[in-house]
């Protein structure tokens, strides 16, 4: 409980629905930012309820944030409910493995993540800190802004009419901007509620380098095939998670009439 209250003066945000809600127990519901177990019967160690509490929190603020951006733009921000799973889920999209990483569906609307992506990012990536973690469900977040906006499906719609290369580097873009989109988070809550600590950023943009599609696959199996990224290398994740947190203007984040990504 004290940790949850240290979580919420740290991104200023109230816990006491959190607090009073039976449902981020292990095994349970939603809560704060919308937030679900897929298996309900599955009870999490003292490691992982600390990180859906933490999830949670960030979720919260992320809502807060896209709520007031829409809101100048005369829209409402309908908030997206996050699912936790282990090992394996069934979305709206598909069935997916804890491999495959943190997801977004936009059929269901719902942010899909296994708590050990959390673990490995710290472990096995080498990309540690709170920040590096409010990082990733904020790309993922940053999704649900894109398919709010119509462009999720003007991306998918030209699936059939294009090559593999040509569709890829359309899903590079599309990641880009989410990445985008999470730094514009983080200088939103930053300007209101004066999040950061010193080192935060840092470990944002540690993150974003660590899971760039060149840095995974020279990892992964020695050496990069750049027709084939999905996501973007290092150095485009954090140049434009860098970009949204420096502007935090939605409208610089045109990533698909960019020159140079």
């Amino acid at each position: 409980m004290l940790l949850l209250i240290l979580i919420g003066l740290y991104f200023g945000v109230d816990v006491r629905p959190l607090l009073q809600n039976p449902q981020l127990q292990p095994g349970g519901g939603a809560g704060g930012g919308q937030v679900q177990q897929a298996n309900p019967e599955q009870d999490f160690t003292p490691e992982q309820k600390q990180l859906a509490e933490f999830a949670a929190v960030v979720l919260a603020d992320t809502e807060d944030v896209w709520t007031e951006v829409f809101a100048a733009k005369g829209q409402d921000y309908q908030e997206p409910k996050l699912v936790l799973f282990a090992k394996s889920v069934q979305s709206a999209c598909g069935f997916a493995s804890a491999a495959s990483g943190p997801f977004y569906c936009p059929a269901d609307q719902q942010v899909y993540l296994d708590l050990s992506f959390f673990e490995q990012l710290d472990r096995k990536l080498d990309a540690p800190g709170d920040f590096a973690q409010a990082y990733v469900l904020a790309h993922e977040v940053g999704h649900h802004v894109q398919n709010l906006m119509g462009i999720t499906d003007r991306v998918h719609g030209m699936r059939k009419a294009l090559s593999d290369e040509e569709y890829n580097d359309l899903s590079v873009r599309l990641e880009l901007q989410a990445d985008f989109l999470a730094g514009v988070w983080a200088n939103h809550a930053q300007r209101t509620k004066n999040i950061l600590e010193p080192g935060d950023i840092e470990e944002a943009l540690n993150a974003a380098s660590a899971i760039g599609d060149d840095r995974l696959q020279l990892e992964a199996q020695g050496y990069v095939v750049p027709e084939s990224f999905t996501h973007g290398t290092s150095e485009q994740r954090l140049r434009w998670f860098r970009k949204g947190f420096e502007t935090g203007d939605i409208e610089q984040g045109n990533t698909f009439e960019a020159l140079d990504l």
